[in-house]
């Protein structure tokens, strides 16, 4: 645990942390990766945020640990929200802004991103979002 003095601070640092470290265990990724974890949840995050209607982003948003919001929100422009993408679309746009090379490929690490982002959620908002996505996208989904 990284010790920041204060009690509330520490424990968003650990949940930020807790959720990079499922990621690299569900990839399999050896050791920490944790600059890669974070440039793959970054880009998944934003994409999801981006596709989303503006209401949609807010409430999925709000169930994200808290450090972990400033990554979704950041750079975010309601205005020019929802853009439209396909799963195929929206993977590239994932594969542009996340450029390592990673077993499996972008589509397995997304749903892999994914799959722990459904985990640290409530069932609810993970089918609130599922329902707010075209079944193209949908599909991309766990």
């Amino acid at each position: 645990m990284t010790e920041a003095g204060f009690t509330s601070f520490d424990t968003m640092v650990d949940k930020a942390n807790r959720l990079l470290k499922d990621i690299e265990e569900a990839n399999g990724w050896p050791g920490e990766r944790r600059k890669q974890s974070y440039a793959v949840l970054r880009a998944v995050l934003h994409r999801l945020r981006d596709r989303l209607p503006v209401d949609g982003a807010a409430h999925f948003g709000a169930q994200l640990p808290t450090l972990v919001r400033g990554i979704y929100y950041d750079g975010w422009k309601p205005s020019d929200t929802p853009v439209k993408l396909s799963g195929e679309e929206f993977l590239q746009r994932v594969r542009d802004d996340f450029p390592h090379a990673v077993d499996g490929g972008i589509e397995r690490v997304v749903h892999t991103v994914l799959e722990v982002l459904e985990r640290h959620v409530s069932d609810g908002e993970w089918d609130h979002l599922k329902s707010s996505l075209p079944r193209s996208l949908v599909s991309v989904l766990p």
